[in-house]
């Protein structure tokens, strides 16, 4: 439910489409839906732009299925993130238009193809291991509204590769760059552009990357001032910042 559907459905009230009781029924579950095991955020995409999204890690494909059938019925786009192919089978069998995004380990349920974002975002990988994240960071991106550019393997080890996309980069209103090892590209991205730039490390390195912390320190302490950093491995905290970003 967000401000769309819920003026619709005001005027589908005052036009005597739809009868006040129905309308109460429609609203029951603001502004959440306890399933006791969970307690499903309805009031969300009221309150922030877009709505809740499922972290699929942890939880039973049965809990996911659940969850995932739960906000499908609201209408609007479903995201499950960090999902594996046992989930993915429990939601398919409630929700049968639902796809799985097997770089990414997302369920998805894209229904609403409105563009809310004002331009380009550019996911960018350092590394073709990097892909999984920032692939992540496409899909939620993708499923938040936005037109997304990826741009992979252009990591520092060969800048020149960095460089021949240059012009696609200028062209971005925000920019994701997901990077392990030392995690230098953000920076190097970040003093191309103009716009702001998404840092994500991921765990990808040898011992002393530290399953990404090393790169996480050196993109906090990154010398371009326009770059900003989330967690690691977090592609999905970065599609969703770059989203709200480029919704502005």
């Amino acid at each position: 439910m967000n401000s769309t559907a819920l003026r619709k459905l005001f005027q589908q009230v005052r036009k005597g489409q739809v009868s006040p009781d129905e309308a109460v029924q429609r609203l029951r579950h603001l502004p959440f839906e306890d399933l006791g095991f969970a307690k499903l955020d309805h009031h969300r995409a009221l309150r922030q732009g877009m709505p809740e999204v499922i972290f699929g890690q942890g939880k039973t494909p049965p809990q996911v299925a659940d969850i995932f059938s739960r906000l499908a019925k609201h209408g609007g786009n479903v995201l499950a993130t960090r999902a594996s192919d046992e989930q993915f089978e429990a939601v398919v069998a409630k929700v049968e238009k639902a796809e799985y995004r097997t770089l990414a380990r997302a369920i998805t349920l894209k229904r609403d193809r409105k563009r809310y974002g004002k331009g380009i975002i550019a996911v960018v990988s350092a590394g073709t291991s990097d892909i999984p994240v920032a692939e992540e960071a496409v899909v939620t991106a993708e499923i938040m509204g936005n037109e997304v550019q990826h741009i992979y393997d252009v990591g520092v080890a060969g800048i020149h590769r960095l460089l021949a996309h240059r012009t696609a980069l200028s062209k971005a209103r925000v920019i994701v760059v997901c990077a392990g090892m030392e995690g230098a590209l953000p920076s190097v991205v970040g003093g191309l552009v103009g716009v702001p730039v998404v840092a994500v490390p991921t765990s990808i390195g040898y011992g002393a990357a530290f399953e990404g912390l090393a790169a996480l320190l050196g993109m906090m302490n990154s010398c371009a001032s326009n770059v900003s950093v989330v967690n690691i491995d977090n592609g999905f905290g970065a599609g969703y910042v770059a989203s709200l970003i480029n919704r502005k």
